[in-house]
């Protein structure tokens, strides 16, 4: 099977995918977007997330992303389609528009007053949303709170059904009934060439690292039906 490349969301970091590691038994690896995990305090910019997920390709791979990076993902195989051998996206079928980056501002501005910077409340929130283990190692790779308006800037300039429909290999178009962010859905799946929707049922925004067995399967399921590349000897 091809190798997995996994993006994760926006604040989080590769630990996110943490558990997804640990269940695919398979070879895959995790990247820290600008502005994330290891990498905070650099600019996050469309481009230089597309950077960091084209190099950790080292052979055509399926690229997963969640939330922002789902987002990043589809850029990144618009942008080299020769390193996406195919395209999981979950939690990303929502158009970026005025009214996402105001309530990305809002949320920023309220977090960033508090005396902690909203690091307190940000713990909370994923100890609540999320498994023990998932929350723990999400919590260790860090809370890039501060990188919310950089995100939200790069993508109201980001046309992602335009960029999407250049890519011609396969998508997987995977959301929780629960997900406001699967909004424009079919919009999304009408822009693929090759694209297919699953709607996991009771499962939200978070859906893969609250359902990590379940999620972990879709993406095994979508690695077994890409062609492996064959390495000389």
């Amino acid at each position: 099977m091809v190798p997995v490349v996994f993006v994760h969301g926006i604040r989080l970091s590769g630990a996110a995918w943490s558990e997804q590691l640990e269940l695919l038994g398979h070879p895959a690896k995790a990247v820290d977007l600008p502005g994330h995990g290891s990498r905070r305090g650099e600019r996050f910019t469309l481009d230089g997330a597309v950077d960091a997920v084209a190099e950790a390709i080292d052979e055509p791979a399926l690229v997963v992303g969640h939330s922002l990076g789902g987002y990043v993902a589809m850029a990144a195989a618009a942008r080299h389609p020769e390193r996406v051998a195919g395209l999981v996206v979950a939690g990303s079928t929502y158009l970026p528009d005025k009214t996402l980056e105001v309530l990305f501002g809002l949320a920023h501005k309220v977090l960033m007053r508090l005396p902690d910077r909203g690091e307190g409340l940000s713990r909370r929130q994923f100890r609540t949303a999320l498994p023990p283990k998932i929350a723990e190692a999400v919590i260790g790779g860090g809370i890039a709170t501060e990188v919310i308006p950089g995100v939200a800037e790069a993508l109201a300039g980001f046309d992602v059904l335009a960029e999407l429909g250049t890519y011609p290999g396969p998508v997987w178009l995977i959301n929780g009934s629960r997900d406001h962010f699967r909004r424009h859905q079919r919009r999304f799946l009408a822009a693929c060439a090759d694209g297919r929707l699953i709607t996991v049922p009771q499962a939200g925004h978070y859906l893969p690292m609250v359902r990590g067995k379940e999620f972990a399967q879709l993406v095994l399921d979508a690695a077994r039906g890409l062609p492996s590349v064959i390495r000389p000897s």
